[in-house]
This record gives C-alpha cells, structure tokens and sequence, in this order.
C-alpha cells in the first residue's frame, strides 16, 4: 500500500509499508551484512539476527571492530576464540543447530569488549553450508547518533560484504554539529562543508552518507546500500525522516536504491520504505 509518494526532477520517490527488515533490506540467500555509521547499529544488528535465524543452520553477528558482550537474549550462544580453524570446526559442527551465535576473536582486558575477527575469516565462515547469513559491526560510534569516519582506519568493511547498511540516528537532525551529537565532528566539518556549532541539515547527513570518504567509506563496489533512518517512533521524526530519505536518494549514489525508516528497538522495527521507481 502506498502511503507516501514524492516526485523530484528525476525520479518518482514512493513509500511503501513493510515489517520486516527482510524484505525492507530486501535480503537474499548467504549475504554478508556490514552495519556502519552510528545511532543504533548493535540494536539494529540483533534485531536483524533474531529475525533472520528461523529454520536450520546459523546466522553469524560479529564485529570487525569492538562491541560489549551481548545479553543471553540478543545471542543465546556466544563464541570467543582467535583459532580460525577452531571457529571453522565448531560451525561446521553445531552450526545446523544454533540458530544464532555472536562470535568474537577476543575480550579486551581494558573494556571488556569482544574483539572483531579478520575480513578474511568472515569471507570462509559465509560458504560453509550451515552458515545462512553473517551480519557485522564494521564502525564504532561512541554512542553518537551520528559520525564520521576517520579515513586511516574506518569503517572496516569487509571485502566480502554483500550489503552495506549505513545507521543514522533521526535525533542527529537540527542538532548543532559538535562532538556531543556527531562522533568525530572534526572530520564532518570537512565532508559537508557545515561549521562547527552549525545546525544539521538533512542535505547535510545526505552528504556524509554518499561522500567518497564518509560514511560508506570503503564499501565493496559491487555490494548493495540501504540506509536505515533509525528512531523513528513519533510522527514528528517520521515527516523528518522521509524529508531526509528524499535527500539521500536525491544524490542519485549508484548503489542506493532505497532507504529503510524504522526504530530497531520496536517490533515491527520497520515503519517505512521509501525508494526509486
């Protein structure tokens, strides 16, 4: 059903309802699904999984950066171990049964953190038979609903990814542009042309997700990009969130063809889906 329809000079701009994030995201068989930006990328992570896990085999979340150790509730099974050969066989092993499992190479002894696995074991952990999908934790935030990149080092990627989901947070919208708000504000002055102290525009964000070395920094060239507008629970931040989806499309990014409103916390944690005709 057709709730919301736009035309820009370009293309028709339309807004369909749909619950799940399966086929918001529109996910298909074995993806590999990184989770970068900021407001709400563990929350919406989890939320995926639990979504994701019916029937045989196992989806895999993990992080190639660092995370907190989930609850019982958000990973039943949690494995930590730096032996990619021991994370293999224990796959290959359980897999069929688990459901789901949080897997981490590490803790670290400063945080308590799990730490992330390599790329490279990411890309033979998706084509065991078990294995139906593997969602990741690729960028980390500070809890900011909003950030930028530091292009040395961040986001981490990996090369197998098949679906890029960057994670805003509606709240960031009209807020001032300083470290309270944005993670690494510094380096957003620079991408969006916006001071310091300045208030946030849509076209602004719109700008941090489709800039060369913003958000999406680093995204495999072939996978597929669906932004996920994130806390929109009250028709205030709705009316604001299409006004910012509308602007991400409008930048015309070859690997965006929609973008997801939803609050990640909610069920269903989908409100809109708004995308190119």
């Amino acid at each position: 059903m057709t709730r919301f329809t736009r035309t820009s000079t370009e293309h028709a701009l339309s807004s369909y309802s749909i619950n799940t994030l399966r086929d918001a995201l529109h996910i298909r068989a074995k993806e590999v699904i990184s989770l970068v930006g900021a407001g709400g990328k563990t929350t919406l992570m989890f939320a995926l999984a639990s979504e994701l896990k019916n029937g045989k085999g196992v989806v895999i979340t993990t992080t190639t950066t660092k995370i907190f150790p989930p609850s019982s509730i958000d990973a039943p099974h949690v494995l930590t171990s730096g032996d990619r050969g021991e994370i293999i066989d224990f796959i290959l092993e359980n897999g069929a049964d688990l459901g789901h499992i949080n897997l981490a190479s590490g803790r670290s002894k400063a945080t308590g953190k799990l730490l992330g696995v390599e790329p490279a074991v990411i890309k033979e952990l998706i084509d065991l038979e078990p294995v139906r999908f593997i969602i990741v934790e690729a960028d980390g935030a500070a809890r900011k609903p909003l950030k930028a990149p530091n292009p040395a080092y961040e986001p981490v990627i990996p090369p197998s990814t098949s679906l890029v989901i960057p994670v805003i947070g509606i709240e960031a919208l009209g807020q001032a542009l300083t470290e309270k708000h944005v993670f690494r504000s510094e380096i957003a002055v620079q991408l969006t042309g916006l001071s310091m102290g300045e208030a946030i525009s849509a076209e602004a964000i719109a700008n941090l997700i489709v800039h060369p070395s913003g958000i999406i920094r680093g995204k495999p060239a072939r996978a597929r990009v669906v932004p996920f507008i994130n806390k929109v629970d009250l028709h205030a931040d709705l009316s604001r969130a299409r006004e910012l989806a509308v602007k991400v499309l409008e930048a015309h990014h070859p690997q965006i063809d929609r973008v997801v409103l939803g609050q990640a916390q909610l069920k269903p944690p989908v409100r809109e889906v708004i995308f190119k005709e």
